[in-house]
């Protein structure tokens, strides 16, 4: 799935701070927006393993929602937003494609590496391949939520992260071949520095 639907799936997530504690929301939703985003961090140096982790982020996310409920802050409330939304971003990887320049075509086998058992996650395809149309569509209706209780300069943010979304979407079929030839100017030196899936045939 494409990060922007991962900061949207945070959003969503955080929107329900405001209903118990309206006065936390901006923190929480521009935290969990950040949260959404981090384990993409790692997209050139170890992708969906570096800074993924399904099973890890929920009981450090279970704890900082127990502080959170014993010391109700805007860093407690952040934290756990935060972390909540990094968890999901790990999980929700395994219902995308594989990890692989055109994961349309269904031939790679890795989602996300799963630490804890030590192996790849398979990818379920729910949603066929970052960037497909249900992806596009999935991030705009995580949207809503927070569009409801987010103030002025988060809905900003979030509008523009769904027309973002839109827009790779339109254009994601023609993103392997851009790449490829993009790769073409890569000094000889570096070509190991290239993510292996991006010199896939």
């Amino acid at each position: 799935m494409m990060a922007t639907t991962h900061a949207l799936a945070g959003v969503a997530v955080a929107s329900l701070v405001a209903l118990g504690a309206p006065e936390q929301a901006p923190m929480a939703l521009a935290a969990a927006f950040v949260g959404g985003l981090f384990p993409d961090l790692d997209l050139y140096a170890g992708h969906r393993k570096t800074l993924h982790f399904p099973v890890y982020y929920w009981p450090f996310a279970l704890a900082a929602g127990a502080l959170a409920v014993v010391s109700t802050g805007p860093a407690t409330v952040a934290l756990v937003c935060f972390l909540l939304a990094a968890a999901l971003h790990s999980t929700m990887d395994v219902f995308g494609g594989g990890l692989e320049l055109r994961p349309w075509r269904a031939t790679s086998e890795r989602a996300v590496y799963d630490h804890f058992a030590g192996r790849w996650r398979r990818p379920r395809r729910w949603v066929r391949y970052d960037g497909a149309p249900e992806d596009a569509l999935l991030g705009a209706l995580l949207a809503i939520p927070p569009l409801l209780v987010a103030g002025a300069p988060l809905r900003w943010l979030i509008g523009t992260t769904v027309c973002l979304s839109v827009g790779y979407a339109l254009v994601r079929r023609r993103v392997p071949a851009v790449t490829e030839h993009l790769i073409g100017f890569v000094p000889a030196t570096m070509t190991e520095y290239v993510p292996e899936r991006f010199v896939e045939g």
